[in-house]
């Protein structure tokens, strides 16, 4: 428990408090559990004091100095510690739900396990932080530097990243959700692997855990088959209102269950147009491709028709006509290209979709693995 007279001095204010640190400065203050509830200690001088299990819920530290001061398993929710100074403090398992720590230092502080949740930490200065294991959900790190943190098996869902640096930062286990990343935040140096394996790096949070999938080769087998059992890619054209008609069917097949994908990205620095579209067809169940007034149509589907051994199915608006080769490539590989699809309205696509699509598309996809799957037997003479 605190020490009654450490307590007693702090509640007479931050002036007689500091006062007395001055005065007295071998003195380790004693807080131990002390109930600091809605407490003004704004300014206080807290440094090295124990204030292990506080309750310093809404208390008021702002710009209060608690640099390396032990703060494990207190309860902060809701305090205000704007511009305070955690510099070395070790908040481990500490509740800081809903915490204001805006502009505060918390350079190598230790937040290990401890719960941030929609905790309002921008342009906190959080460089070389233990925040392993920590709950970061929906938390505001807008401008915060992590700077060489700890982030391994922290919990980053809804949190606003934006104009942050990450740099050399530790994100093995990382659990990265719907995180919120602008074109200021800077991403460098990701770690993705354990602190006793070989360091290996990545520049984007948001790709990190599938570049680990590869790295572990025998998990990559159950990624690909995921993938591979979820994923449709959407072909067509993205200008002219033609995109109306990709959102929608994307819309339609997050609705069944499917992994959309509709290719209207910047093309990767490592592979062309062509090779990222064999790519993502090679990845998914089955193709539906929007084949009416084409233009870059004929030249996707003819490098990816005849390698890739996935059901392509072709829907074009009635009073089209299809592009010559369409009909070359449903001769030669009619076993997996379909007969097009003509529609009159989105809507009424939409309302034929999952008996002149989907369920056509699976029974086939069914037909190809089981042909896949069979053995070459050869013949004897």
């Amino acid at each position: 428990m605190a020490n009654p007279e450490h307590l007693e001095l702090l509640r007479q204010g931050a002036h007689a408090w500091n006062a007395w640190r001055v005065k007295e400065p071998s003195i380790v203050p004693d807080l131990t559990k002390a109930d600091l509830r809605r407490a003004n200690l704004s300014a206080a001088y807290l440094s090295k004091a124990n204030l292990m299990g506080a309750n310093l819920r809404r208390a008021n530290l702002d710009g209060t100095d608690l640099s390396a001061a032990y703060l494990s398993k207190a309860n902060l929710q809701t305090a205000i510690l704007r511009r305070a100074n955690l510099d070395g403090a070790d908040l481990a398992g500490a509740d800081l739900f809903g915490a204001v720590l805006a502009s505060a230092n918390l350079v190598g502080a230790n937040l290990h396990w401890s719960n941030l949740f929609g905790a309002d930490l921008k342009g906190a200065d959080l460089r070389r932080a233990n925040l392993g294991g920590a709950n970061l959900t929906m938390a505001n790190l807008l401008g915060a530097n992590l700077g060489g943190a700890d982030l391994i098996q922290t919990q980053l869902v809804e949190t606003n990243l934006i104009d942050a640096t990450l740099t050399n930062c530790c994100i093995y286990g990382i659990s990265a959700w719907g995180v919120k990343l602008g074109a200021g935040t800077i991403q460098q140096g990701l770690i993705i692997t354990r602190h006793n394996e070989p360091a290996v790096t990545v520049d984007d949070l948001e790709v990190a855990q599938f570049v680990y999938l590869l790295l572990n080769n025998d998990k990559i087998r159950r990624v690909i088959d995921t993938v591979g059992k979820k994923g449709v890619l959407l072909l067509g054209r993205f200008t002219e209102g033609r995109m109306a008609v990709l959102e929608r069917l994307r819309e339609e097949l997050r609705k069944r269950g499917y992994l959309p994908i509709v290719f209207n990205f910047d093309k990767p620095e490592t592979k062309d147009f062509t090779e990222t579209i064999r790519l993502l067809a090679g990845l998914s169940k089955f193709v539906v491709a929007d084949v009416t007034n084409p233009k870059s149509a004929p030249l996707e589907l003819q490098a990816t028709v005849p390698e890739i051994m996935v059901p392509f199915q072709p829907i074009i608006e009635e009073g089209e006509e299809p592009f010559a080769m369409l009909k070359d490539l449903w001769i030669k590989h009619r076993d997996w290209v379909f007969d097009p699809v003509y529609y009159s309205s989105i809507d009424g696509l939409v309302a034929s979709f999952d008996k002149e699509i989907i369920e056509p598309a699976e029974a086939r996809f069914d037909q190809l693995v089981m042909r896949k799957a069979e053995t070459m037997k050869g013949r004897h003479v």
